[in-house]
């Protein structure tokens, strides 16, 4: 089991790499990200957007590029999403990272019904946190795309969570639908969602993960806290996956992670027909690297 981000980056497979094609890539901090992983030898990079521009970006980066498992498609910065989408969807690359242009633009791309990446109804964000103190990583789904997810996206999201796990190696991931209360109370649809969640796995209808909820945030990740409430499952005090009601939940457990425990974090978004590596600018190169390599890893 990975136990580190580190980790999960040193075991990347080196001796067959995979290609990332970066959308409007003359961005320094973007750029910075592609050198640290070409130094490591994590992945080959289609970059595309405008050459004069991304050279320029790369040139104020103090960024070498020329040689070093790079393609630059030249293309308007306006086409530039589109490019990296085709690429994808061509087999030219197996990995599509975000650079200098808005997540929306690169989503409709993503959607597109002709060259996109369009798989299931739902796309969603999969956290993974490595959080100091703890003897295991642990993932959080979803904080980013889903603002109050359905029964039937929840099982979207869950699938997505599970796909991503264990193509990163984690062969049979245990799955918390978390919600206030550990006991259904019909008041309360997060808890009658993860209680129909339990059972449609149990019955084979959610598949490769055990599910279990609703579990409180307490009982889902503490075993101690698992055994004062008198909670006996394979999944109480050891999930590894969170499954949250509503964005906002996920927002927040998202935030605490990073600013009250120091975490550290990978995200993909999954449900595609390949990893998303989306970033925001606030995230440092190393973050990018760890979200490169949990795409590279959940990638076919």
């Amino acid at each position: 089991m990975i136990t580190t981000l580190d980790a999960l980056v040193d075991q990347i497979d080196r001796t067959n790499k995979k290609t990332v094609a970066v959308a409007q890539a003359a961005d320094a901090a973007v750029l910075t990200a592609v050198k640290r992983a070409l130094d490591q030898e994590i992945a080959d990079f289609i970059l595309t957007g405008e050459t004069e521009a991304i050279n320029q970006a790369a040139k104020d980066a103090g960024i070498d590029l020329s040689g070093r498992g790079v393609r630059v498609l030249d293309v308007p910065s306006i086409e530039s999403a589109g490019a990296a989408v085709k690429a994808v969807h061509d087999g030219e690359a197996h990995v599509l990272m975000k650079g200098n242009i808005d997540t929306k633009t690169l989503l409709k791309a993503v959607l597109n019904k002709e060259y996109g990446l369009r798989k299931g109804s739902v796309l969603s964000h999969v956290a993974l946190f490595e959080i100091p103190g703890r003897d295991k990583l642990i993932f959080l789904t979803d904080a980013a795309m889903n603002i109050t997810p359905s029964l039937e996206e929840k099982v979207q999201i869950i699938q997505n969570a599970v796909e991503t796990a264990r193509r990163a190696g984690w062969e049979m991931p245990k799955v918390a639908p978390l919600a206030a209360v550990e006991v259904v109370n019909p008041a309360m649809p997060a808890t009658r969602d993860a209680a129909v969640l339990s059972q449609m796995n149990r019955r084979g209808q959610i598949k490769d993960c055990l599910v279990d909820g609703p579990l409180a945030f307490d009982n889902a990740v503490d075993e101690k806290a698992a055994r004062q409430k008198g909670i006996h499952s394979e999944v109480a005090g050891k999930a590894d996956i969170l499954v949250v009601p509503t964005i906002e939940v996920a927002n927040a457990l998202y935030k605490s992670f990073m600013y009250f425990a120091g975490a550290k974090v990978a995200g993909v978004i999954s449900g595609a027909k390949a990893p998303i590596v989306l970033t925001s600018r606030a995230d440092d190169a190393q973050s990018k690297i760890y979200s490169l390599a949990l795409a590279l890893r959940a990638s076919y």
